[in-house]
Formats: structure tokens, sequence, C-alpha cells
């Protein structure tokens, strides 16, 4: 099985995907991230009442899917990058002590950019919902 730190360049503080939990290189992949609440952006988002900001949710499914793209030999040497996002929906608040379960399917991908539609979930429970366009470039 691949580790994020295997396919991905990302690292702390701004590695938001623990595990890889299945993957089908350039299809498909579930990943997890484990919130702990000593990550620093829970202090300040917000003080009494810690949340998840939506946009690393989105950025953690990101990393999932770059780790999708790059799982693909015909990737190797290049990085996905944001083209865009669409249809972001924040279902659930996200705080200290969850555990996001990733997935994310890639809908279109070819030797210069793709879509990819992600999920994550709570114990089952949708929290985010979006469509995430990339580019390739060479790392």
């Amino acid at each position: 099985m691949y580790s994020p730190h295997e396919l991905i360049p990302h690292r702390p503080p701004f590695l938001l995907l623990d595990e890889i939990i299945e993957i089908r290189p350039g299809e498909y992949g579930k990943g997890i991230w484990r919130l702990t609440g000593k990550e620093d952006f829970f202090g300040g988002h917000f003080p009494g009442r810690p949340t998840l900001p939506g946009v690393l949710q989105v950025e953690s499914l990101a990393q999932l899917g770059a780790c999708i793209v790059l799982a693909d030999e015909r990737y190797k040497g290049k990085l996905p990058l944001f083209g865009g996002i669409d249809k972001a929906r924040f279902r659930k608040q996200v705080v200290p002590g969850d555990v996001l379960e990733l997935e994310v399917e890639l809908v279109q991908l070819s030797a210069r950019a793709g879509k990819g539609h992600g999920t994550a979930s709570i114990n089952g429970a949708k929290a985010t919902e979006v469509d995430i366009m990339f580019i390739i470039a060479d790392a």
C-alpha cells in the first residue's frame, strides 16, 4: 500500500492526509485524516468552538486526489496543481478528535489535466463534498 509521504511532496504542517486506505492508480482512493486538536489552526478558528476550516477539508481531498494521480506510473515526475473548485458543500461541523474519512474518484484524467469528485465523512455522515479540477505540471 502507498503512503502519502511516498507520493506527494507535502509535509507537516501542511500534510493533511495521514493514511491511504485504498488506491486504484489514476482512478480512485480512500484515505484518513485524524484531527488531534493540537493543530495550530484550531486555536484561532474559532476560540471556544474549534472548527476545521472548510478550505482545509478541500485541500485534504485534493492531496488524496494528487496521490491517486501520482500512483499512476504515467505521471511519474509530475505534480497535480489546483485548477478550480466547484460545487463545494459543507454539511457537518468538523471538530478536534474527528476522523475524516476521505474518498476521491477521478472522473476525467488526461496528460495535462483532470477532474475529481471528493467527499469527506465522519462516521459515515457526509461533512464535505466538492468537485476539484487540476492541471498536471512538471515537478
